[in-house]
């Protein structure tokens, strides 16, 4: 589409194939600021997306006020919920972003229902609440005052600078509820992580943010995820990462290796062979056929590595969320895992405590149970 330079915005007339079964969508725009981006903005019937968890976990709760993801992660595990709306899990999960413009207002409407039991709500397990187009919509706000004001606890995990926007509300939320935050960083080579991660803010401003939510007065775990089989897992990249993370003030670290989903395997390994041709053949072999995780050996190698480093660090391990697999909320301290009543005032020190506790032996799923759910909170 060609601009004017007078031009604010572009309404599209038409719109993809899978988006126009939609009888929600509002509109599909483009605008100069985000060139090559298209916004399809819809009505979301729903705010909160059930997960359910392993037959000896409770089902948590997630809520993605985007899908898509102008971050382009190559490695990213949301990809395929794309192929829902007939949209590709490539080029188009980066640049065709579906916004439930009404979220939060949707959300208030099922919080105030007899039926809520107010347990932990996580945001950032599926696609970024604080992805470019929250520059422009501007929905999380609406969101973190809606869980707060209706006493539920919640998390959020994102490698977005613009949290730092929200952190007076956070601090507010905390007052009412236990609000838990954390920041992906993965990538500390700067040429690497611009070309595994483009539209992500860089590593440094990450580290940034980190520290600023922890002048904010809360605790931040680092999700040090997903490592990549001979590109970040040397001693010295690990090394630097973790030292990093502590200058920055991060209390605990969660790592992984890499996963690789069906849906996302042709994209990334695409990437593989146009970066780094001669670590094809390793990855063919450690990803074979449908399988998505790196080979237990390699996670046990990995896990060897990493804990004594995050040890000397001087870091703790943090703890995932099985099921929906953000940052633990510290509102399950307890570890029942059941229904969650969070009011009043006295939560106000309780966002800032850490509470997380390392798994025997130190150990961590690869990724919780979230990352394999579609999200139906548009229909």
């Amino acid at each position: 589409m060609r601009w004017s330079g007078q031009q604010l915005e572009v309404e599209q007339s038409s719109t993809l194939p899978g988006l126009a079964k939609l009888s929600t969508l509002v509109r599909s725009v483009q605008t100069p600021e985000f060139a090559g981006v298209t916004f399809h903005e819809v009505l979301a019937k729903s705010a909160l997306n059930r997960v359910p968890g392993p037959s000896s976990m409770p089902f948590g709760w997630t809520i993605n006020p985007y899908r898509g993801c102008s971050h382009a992660c190559v490695y990213c595990f949301a990809r395929p919920t794309h192929t829902y709306l007939d949209l590709d899990a490539g080029d188009d999960f980066d640049r065709q972003i579906v916004v439930k413009v009404n979220v939060a207002e949707v959300l208030r409407k099922e919080l105030v229902r007899p039926s809520w039991r107010h347990e932990p709500v996580a945001l950032g397990t599926n696609t970024d609440p604080y992805q470019r187009a929250e520059g422009r919509y501007a929905l999380m706000p609406g969101i973190i005052e809606a869980l707060a004001g209706s006493g539920t606890p919640f998390s959020v995990l994102t490698k977005g600078t613009l949290l730092r926007r929200d952190l007076p509300l956070l601090q507010a939320a905390a007052e009412q509820v236990p609000v838990d935050l954390a920041m992906s960083i993965a990538v500390y080579d700067p040429e690497l992580q611009q070309a595994v991660e483009p539209g992500t803010p860089s590593a440094k401003a990450r580290l940034a943010t980190v520290t600023a939510i922890r002048e904010a007065g809360f605790d931040c775990t680092v999700f040090l995820m997903p490592i990549l089989p001979d590109l970040t897992d040397s001693r010295a990249h690990l090394d630097e990462a973790l030292r990093q993370v502590k200058a920055a003030g991060a209390t605990s670290v969660i790592h992984s290796a890499l996963h690789l989903r069906p849906g996302v395997k042709p994209w990334f390994m695409s990437w593989l062979e146009a970066r780094y041709p001669e670590l094809v053949p390793k990855y063919r072999s450690m990803y074979y056929g449908q399988n998505s995780y790196a080979p237990k050996a390699y996670r046990q190698w990995l896990g060897e590595r990493i804990r004594p480093m995050i040890r000397a660090h001087g870091l703790r391990y943090g703890s995932e969320d099985p099921v929906t697999g953000g940052v633990r909320s510290s509102a399950l301290a307890t570890g029942s895992g059941g229904s969650v009543r969070a009011t009043g005032s006295r939560f106000a020190s309780g966002a800032r405590a850490s509470r997380t506790r390392e798994r025997p032996g130190g150990g961590v799923a690869p990724f919780g149970g979230a990352l394999g759910a579609a999200d139906d909170t548009l229909f």
